[in-house]
């Protein structure tokens, strides 16, 4: 078993319990005064350095003027940066808007492009106004990899002209035919610029040795690019290099002209992958920083609404000044995150050094080749088609989906592409959905019904002819090979289900690979079925009756109710956990920890641990006590599992568990066993264990212990607290303890379960305080808070007066 817990000072009466107002999964990011940590500076120079070569690359690719890349990248950091909902994703210009923003350019014209980059940001804010931002998580992944896989397809083949040193075409269709030719013409000093930067790039990242420290610093992309430009550049290869204009003849964004038609279809064009991108990757950039090594719990989760409004705010301002559009980058974003950025701080500054760069790195930036900026953004286009999302379609039989949205955007363009890939979805959805084979056999004494696919209505006229072949009274096997069965079709199973068994039949409702299915008709203990939240657990539903007086009398015994639980065991559960026994049976038990707690009936020690077979070595007793060794001789059991799970079974801790209303505890406090010749019971003699727990009570008192900030709620929760302290001191004198302690392999630890609180306390191993075990509570549950005044539960009311165990006492001992 791994539980994962954390514990905090009993003494701070401040509750640091999980706030009560529910967050949403991607709730809004936190506000407070602005401020730059050492982290966020230092992430903020790696995205920066990783943004300047790729929006260079990317503006050259459009064939956009290539301040246009700085202007976005600029823009998405400091707009996006600051009103989106992802903190630590960066925006800026995308690979994937490449060949969307090529086609607008080449139809429209440059000054339209940015205008219609504006109101494909005003679209955005509306759609974020209507908090539809969830709705684009649900396009199916195929798709959204298939369109990526054709943008990358798109990017790298009209790049590689470059590479050689030509021009390339509009269509991927017009570059592939103009290849030949381009071969035949091709540039030698390009090619080496680009087979220099494609070098450096793929070889970078994999530097042994000091080189490895060093390519952690620098991004491979900017060594790429520099690396071929110093070759250039003292080699005097006469080559295009990015020729950045004066920014005041820069062109900003003009009033759109065009057909209307067209101009809605470029908007949506421009809106649909800008918003899907965005909201994937601050969805994927939740997943590396929850996957980060070290606490980043104050890193709010991505608000998709609010990083809606964010990347539409980055377009608006971008498409003004003459940027490119906008949207999430996740080569920026997961540099950012790896480079260890806390806050929106490293985004917003990463395009505060763009800024920078674009006004006083002009110079420098003239020098780089146009060859080497093709290879990079060619190498980024081919990266983008991932063999593992085609793996990851093809294990989900979706590859159809994927093949016809990628064939789609290269030949059509993005929005017919995703228009045919989400046409072709529909129809696998609507193939598996009706595609349903029933078949039925006989074999030996019985009926083999086999059910392949979903089972919905449209397969019901099939089935009930299936089971009416069925004779009656036999015994038949449904199985149930599909994920899916409609309201209409469990309907119609059951009622034959029920009419069969009626008639003398066995039926047994299997699922793939023959897993056994509860039956769904009415039996003993069905609220006691397994894998289902342990709740409403009434199985003895024999409330105690009253008596004419008023007073209560016992409920009446079930005879046959072992029987039942047995049977709804074999039955229910059985199936489910046989393979995990069996293999317990073959390799014998290895459990983790010894747990020693109360044989009190309402401590269910598998549910508030949340463990299973093999997980414990568990040993119950009257008040989970540990009698210290030699003291009376005829109480060797728990000294003997003690010794078998320390030094045979070789368990890595020791946990005592006490609870609330113990008691055994209350009947310490109203009738202290006597220590003399005294004649007393066996239950008797057993407290006399717990009299060394009842002396520290009264020695330390308990204003030390305190149970989520507040005091214990009574005498009696006040000795369930010490009891657990003092029985971990009984341990400490046993010798196989001590010699485990000593070579540091063996943990002892305490813990206090309040059972009308449902609440799990961990108790520190100084042995004086009491620290609260923060739980992470089950997703989709109400989870109240206790109360802090809440009185112990159970038998904690007080008992009789002080003197010998009375009848009383002796039962809430037991």
């Amino acid at each position: 078993m791994t539980a994962s817990t954390s514990t905090i000072n009993p003494r701070d009466t401040a509750d640091l319990s999980p706030p009560s107002r529910e967050q949403e999964p991607h709730g809004p990011p936190g506000g407070g005064r602005f401020r730059i940590s050492g982290a966020d500076l230092s992430a903020s120079i790696a995205v920066f350095l990783i943004s300047l070569p790729l929006s260079l690359g990317i503006a050259l690719a459009t064939g956009a003027p290539l301040q246009a890349g700085l202007v976005a990248a600029a823009c998405g950091g400091l707009v996006a940066g600051r009103l989106g909902g992802s903190p630590l994703q960066v925006s800026g210009p995308a690979a994937g808007l490449t060949v969307v923003t090529a086609d607008l350019i080449i139809q429209y014209g440059w000054r339209t492009t940015c205008a219609i980059t504006v109101l494909a940001g005003f679209a955005q804010i509306g759609l974020a106004a209507l908090r539809v931002a969830r709705s684009a998580l649900a396009v199916s992944p195929a798709i959204v990899h298939g369109m990526l896989a054709g943008i990358g397809i798109t990017i790298a083949v009209a790049q590689v002209h470059i590479v050689l040193g030509g021009t390339p075409d509009s269509s991927v269709v017009d570059n592939l035919r103009a290849l030949p030719a381009q071969l035949a013409a091709v540039r030698p000093e390009a090619v080496l610029v680009s087979a220099l930067t494609l070098g450096l790039l793929l070889t970078w990242p994999r530097l042994p040795g000091r080189g490895a420290r060093l390519a952690k610093i620098l991004p491979a992309p900017l060594v790429a690019v520099a690396g071929a430009t110093a070759a250039a550049q003292l080699s005097g290869m006469a080559l295009p290099r990015v020729d950045l204009p004066s920014w005041s003849s820069h062109a900003l964004a003009g009033f759109p002209t065009g057909p209307v038609t067209g101009l809605i279809t470029a908007v949506v064009a421009v809106t649909l992958v800008t918003s899907v991108q965005s909201l994937l990757g601050a969805v994927a950039v939740d997943k590396l920083v929850s996957a980060r090594p070290g606490d980043d719990s104050h890193i709010p989760r991505s608000n998709l609404d609010r990083e809606l409004v964010g990347q539409g705010a980055a377009n608006v301002v971008s498409g003004t000044l003459g940027g490119l559009p906008v949207s999430g980058v996740a080569v920026r974003s997961s540099a950012n995150v790896a480079a260890g950025a806390v806050s929106r701080a490293s985004t917003m500054l990463h395009g505060l050094w763009v800024i920078v760069a674009a006004l006083l790195l002009v110079p420098v930036l003239d020098l780089i080749p146009l060859a080497a900026l093709a290879s990079l953004v060619a190498a980024v286009g081919v990266q983008m088609v991932s063999l593992n999302h085609i793996r990851t379609v093809t294990r989900h039989r979706e590859i159809a989906v994927y093949v016809v949205t990628t064939l789609g955007v290269v030949l059509f363009g993005v929005l017919e592409g995703v228009a045919l890939g989400i046409a072709v979805a529909v129809a696998v959805a609507l193939h598996r959905l009706t595609r349903t084979r029933i078949t039925h056999r006989e074999w030996d004494g019985g009926h083999h019904i086999r059910v392949r696919g979903q089972l919905t209505f449209l397969a019901v006229p099939r089935l009930s002819r299936a089971l009416h072949q069925v004779e009656r009274g036999s015994r038949v096997v449904v199985e149930l090979d599909g994920s899916f069965m409609d309201h209409a079709a469990y309907e119609a199973l059951q009622d034959w289900q029920t009419t069969h068994t009626t008639q003398g039949g066995e039926v047994e409702v299997t699922g793939r690979a023959g897993t056994r299915i509860a039956e769904p008709t009415a039996t003993a203990h069905t609220c006691c079925r397994p894998w289902t939240p342990w709740r409403n657990h009434h199985c003895g539903d024999h409330p105690a009756s009253l008596l004419p007086g008023g007073d209560a009398r016992p409920a009446p015994v079930r005879v046959h109710e072992l029987a039942d639980g047995l049977g709804a065991f074999q039955r229910d559960t059985a199936p489910h956990v046989r393979g995990e026994l069996a293999r317990l049976a073959r390799e014998g038990q290895r459990p983790a920890q010894l747990f020693l707690t109360c044989s009190d009936s309402r401590l269910v020690t598998s549910m508030i641990t949340a463990s299973g077979p093999g997980d414990l070595f568990t040993v119950r007793n009257v008040g989970n006590l540990v009698p210290v060794p030699g003291t009376e001789s005829a109480d060797d059991s728990v000294a003997a599992a003690i010794e078998y799970a320390v030094d045979v079974l070789k368990v890595r801790s020791i946990t005592v568990c006490g609870h609330s209303g113990c008691g055994a505890m209350q009947a310490l406090l109203n009738a202290p066993p006597p220590t003399g010749g005294e004649a007393v019971t066996p239950l008797g003699r057993w407290l006399r264990h717990g009299l060394p727990s009842l002396e520290r009570l009264g020695a330390e008192g308990s204003s030390w212990a305190t149970l989520k900030g507040r005091p214990p709620a009574d005498a009696v929760e006040r000795l369930c607290l010490v009891n657990v302290v003092q029985q971990l001191e009984h341990l400490r004198a046993h010798e196989a303890v001590v010699r485990r302690l000593a070579e540091g392999t063996l943990q002892l630890q305490g813990m206090y379960f309040h059972v009308g609180e449902a609440q799990a306390y961990l108790l520190t191993p100084s042995l004086d305080l009491f620290d609260r075990v923060v739980a992470s509570p089950a997703p989709g549950a109400s989870h109240g808070e206790p109360a802090a005044d809440a009185p112990s539960s159970g038998a904690a009311a007080a008992g009789p007066a002080p003197g010998r165990i009375t009848e009383e006492a002796t039962r809430a001992a037991r």
